[in-house]
């Protein structure tokens, strides 16, 4: 007896079984199986496009832009936030167009050569015309291979050239100035834009700070002895005024004072203390050539 095989071929259009029968060629249709395989076809065509079309479709989130990556080719189409469709078989490679914060911490040599912690922030964006220039030389880590580097760099170079306690004083703001001038010319080339940096905290040596804050201490004191120098400088120089306006008035009231003018105002208060009830006898006599006047109540009354 011979062995019996069968072999069944299935097709949009038909499926039948062909298979060798006790050595015989047999062919034999069966219309359940044509209706299933007909159905399988109708599903793949309905199904493939859905999902073609679906794996096309990219979303840009808002405030990023996108650069299309396909078979290790970057199209020069910059994709804006939104929906997009593309090649099915493309990456998008998005990046974020909004401000960003870069916040580092810096152990660095003075000019003295101590070493201070300076805790330094970026503030940048990108060019978003510029995003596929970005991917192609820095990647998609950009921030890690290029803003931090040149950061760290930028502070160090300064910091060598620059006194420790200019830190702390005015010479700050001209750093953070410094500093960001140094970044721009960095970053603008590869399109990215510093909007600011800032010098967030400072950490000096115990030492340092301590002998800082004393020549601060000594030179407010100076400056407070020095307002109540020139306090005190002020009230002598009122009281010298005011004691030449008492002795210039007092040389006007002389020059008009005479020894007539002054023993008739003598006689005035003489008369009005005999009138006063309390006086009895008033006796007057400045000098030996003037003649005593004994006064009375009772005289003064009649």
């Amino acid at each position: 007896m011979k062995p019996t095989a069968i072999i069944a071929v299935a097709d949009c259009d038909h499926e039948e079984s062909v298979g060798l029968v006790n050595g015989k060629r047999s062919r034999q249709h069966d219309t359940g199986s044509r209706g299933r395989g007909l159905g399988y076809c109708v599903v793949a065509a309905v199904a493939l496009p859905i999902a073609i079309l679906r794996a096309s479709v990219r979303t840009v989130p808002p405030a990023h832009v996108g650069v299309a990556i396909t078979f290790g080719r970057a199209h020069d189409h910059i994709y804006a936030p939104g929906l997009h469709l593309t090649n099915p078989f493309a990456r998008i490679v998005t990046f974020s167009t909004k401000t960003t914060l870069l916040e580092q911490a810096n152990h660095v040599p003075t000019k003295e050569g101590l070493t201070v912690d300076l805790d330094v922030a970026v503030l940048f964006h990108i060019v978003p015309e510029r995003a596929r220039d970005i991917y192609l030389s820095m990647g998609e880590e950009f921030v890690d291979i290029v803003v931090k580097p040149e950061l760290s760099s930028a502070v160090r170079g300064l910091t060598s050239e620059a006194e420790a306690k200019a830190l702390y004083t005015s010479g700050r703001s001209e750093m953070q100035r410094k500093l960001k001038t140094e970044l721009t010319g960095a970053l603008s080339p590869r399109a990215i834009i510093v909007e600011d940096v800032l010098l967030k905290a400072v950490k000096l040596p115990l030492l340092l700070s301590q002998s800082i804050e004393q020549k601060a201490q000594a030179e407010q004191e100076s400056a407070r002895m020095e307002f109540v120098l020139t306090k005190e400088r002020q009230e002598a120089e009122r009281k010298s005024i005011e004691a030449r306006g008492i002795a210039q008035f007092q040389k006007i009231v002389s020059e008009g004072i005479s020894p007539a003018l002054l023993q008739w105002k003598g006689i005035e208060a003489t008369e009005k203390l005999a009138d006063s009830t309390n006086s009895k006898v008033v006796i007057m006599g400045n000098s030996k050539e003037s003649l005593p006047v004994i006064l009375g109540g009772d005289t003064v009354k009649s």
